[in-house]
């Protein structure tokens, strides 16, 4: 029957004749894993099933028809041009493999980044205490007490538990996004890192000089065990992002920025998370009267678990060729390069 002479009576048997045709575009279009001739058939089938909705609208565009043809080119097309919608699958995989191959791939810069802002801290807690006239730099002996009896225990009580959370959250993303934004420069990452050490050595010279060292640690420990790991995370991720700037590792320097980039996404939605965590922590645990060793303790759960979760699943994932990058069918071709 000639698609040209179809008349309204005929649509019935033109559609019977054709409907395994259309049955198999549409099997080929729900597939995801198709071989090189599968796709040369999916793509001469949708011309074909082009023509056939083309005909039927033309010459008796019944509902149900038109309807069902569309879909099923709809789904062909989608499948032709590459489109994509997140499914439960990709958020497993990104958090089975995507996100603990990423951080383990920054677990030495982490590692480098915490050292440094730790020793940094020490060296300025004990210039400030041994050097004479340094500790004026943190205010009067008067305000200095003030912050050491009252202040500091203080800001983690004074505003609700729900909301001083969300507040913190918004703090320590902001210094991470930092970290991330500035990451490129490579300077500006160091600066960030360096002001922060700062203020935590600071902090902890004017707990000492007041006698209240351990009240620091106190409060510090429960969420600072998570958060402080996060600021470093975020940290190496932007300076191993201005690494592969500086030595591509045999790429071009644009693959290498744009593959370290695209896994420093992910390790940014990684990170999110594991500071609403530590957020929570902050909010609920710190400002608790929970005996000091126990909150350590319940800051030390979230804190485990994280390392636990890059070193044994981030190990695994990169020992499969995982990177951190979007998986190879979402990402464009790339030339091989000699290493």
């Amino acid at each position: 029957m000639a698609c040209g002479r179809l008349t309204a009576v005929d649509l019935d048997a033109f559609a019977a004749v054709h409907s395994g045709t259309w049955a198999r575009l549409e099997e080929l279009a729900k597939r995801r894993d198709l071989t090189g001739a599968e796709v040369d058939e999916l793509v001469r089938l949708y011309q074909v099933v082009a023509t056939h909705l083309s005909t039927v609208r033309s010459v008796a565009p019944d509902p149900a028809v038109v309807g069902r043809l569309s879909d099923v080119l709809g789904r062909a097309r989608a499948t032709i041009a590459g489109a994509h919608d997140p499914s439960v699958t990709d958020v497993a995989r990104f958090f089975r493999l995507a996100l603990p191959a990423a951080l383990y791939r920054i677990r030495w810069w982490t590692l480098g980044v915490a050292l440094a802002f730790v020793a940094l801290g020490a060296v300025v807690a004990v210039h400030m205490l041994t050097t004479p006239g340094a500790m004026e730099l943190a205010g009067t002996p008067e305000e200095r007490a003030q912050y050491a009896e009252v202040a500091f225990e203080q800001y983690y009580s004074e505003h609700p538990h729900g909301s001083f959370a969300a507040m913190v959250w918004t703090n320590n993303a902001w210094v991470a996004t930092l970290c991330v934004a500035l990451g490129i420069s490579g300077v500006g990452t160091a600066a960030v890192l360096f002001f922060n050490a700062v203020a935590v050595g600071s902090s902890a010279a004017v707990m000492a000089e007041a006698g209240y060292l351990d009240l620091f640690f106190q409060l510090i420990l429960p969420h600072g065990l998570l958060e402080l790991t996060c600021v470093f995370v975020a940290a190496a991720a932007g300076l191993k992002l201005f690494w592969s700037w500086v030595d591509p590792a045999g790429r071009p320097r644009g693959r290498a920025v744009a593959e370290e980039g695209r896994a420093l996404v992910t390790v940014v939605l990684g990170l999110a998370l594991a500071l609403g965590v530590s957020g929570l922590v902050e909010g609920f645990v710190t400002p608790s009267s929970l005996p000091w060793p126990a909150k350590i303790a319940v800051g030390a759960v979230p804190f485990a678990a994280f390392w636990a979760y890059v070193l044994v699943l981030g190990r695994r994932a990169v020992r499969d060729g995982e990177t951190g990058d979007v998986s190879a069918r979402h990402s464009a071709d790339v030339l091989p390069v000699a290493a």
